[in-house]
């Protein structure tokens, strides 16, 4: 089987919003698959040993809305630095996206539009209304994905994605995961590509 990268994200993630498109844009440049694993972000907290967004210092808390400001003008996208709807529970979408994946489809375009739903345009993802809207509207069949992300296969599916970010040793989310090298956010986009053109072996902690 062709190597795929590994995508490790959940839809609450501002940084997995604005990387979307660039990893997309890297995987059809290098013809490469991606492999979607929603996952739980406090489930590889548990293990990374970061904490909650209101744990973190005043200056982390601080650098963070600066740089989410400069990414989302580098990638051309309009941010809402403090929207409505977050913190706002995202396992309902996560499990859609779990849900898709199981169905043999791709939660690639309704991902970024649950980020997009969050981080532009002031919706709660964690409402089901909303999120059928997004499923009708990225293509898929709303009724039935939202009843297949209750499913025991879809929480089993999240389970076995956060367990195995947990571990490749990903801190957070996103992370990105390629021949088994672990690349956490955004701004790793970079690096990964250059892993992919060069062709270069995995590189290990020793």
């Amino acid at each position: 089987m062709p190597e795929r990268i590994q995508y490790f994200f959940s839809t609450i993630s501002p940084f997995a919003w604005l990387g979307h498109r660039t990893l997309h844009a890297i995987a059809e440049r290098h013809g490469v698959g991606i492999d979607y694993r929603p996952f739980s972000i406090g489930a590889v907290w548990e293990k990374s040993g970061s904490v909650p967004l209101g744990q973190r210092s005043a200056t982390r808390q601080r650098y963070r809305l600066v740089e989410m400001q400069r990414i989302a003008s580098m990638r051309g996208l309009e941010l809402n630095l403090h929207p409505a709807h977050f913190p706002a529970n995202p396992e309902r979408a996560d499990l859609c996206c779990a849900a898709i994946v199981l169905q043999g489809g791709s939660p690639a375009d309704f991902a970024f539009a649950a980020g997009e739903a969050v981080w532009s345009r002031d919706q709660d993802i964690a409402s089901e209304a909303v999120l059928a809207r997004l499923l009708a509207a990225t293509g898929h069949d709303a009724n039935a994905v939202l009843a297949a992300s209750k499913s025991p296969q879809a929480a089993q599916l999240r389970a076995d994605n956060s367990a195995e970010a947990a571990e490749l040793d990903a801190i957070g989310a996103p992370a990105y995961a390629w021949k088994g090298e672990i690349f956490w956010g955004q701004d790793r986009l970079d690096m990964l590509e250059s892993m992919i053109a060069s062709g270069r072996p995995p590189f290990r902690a020793k």
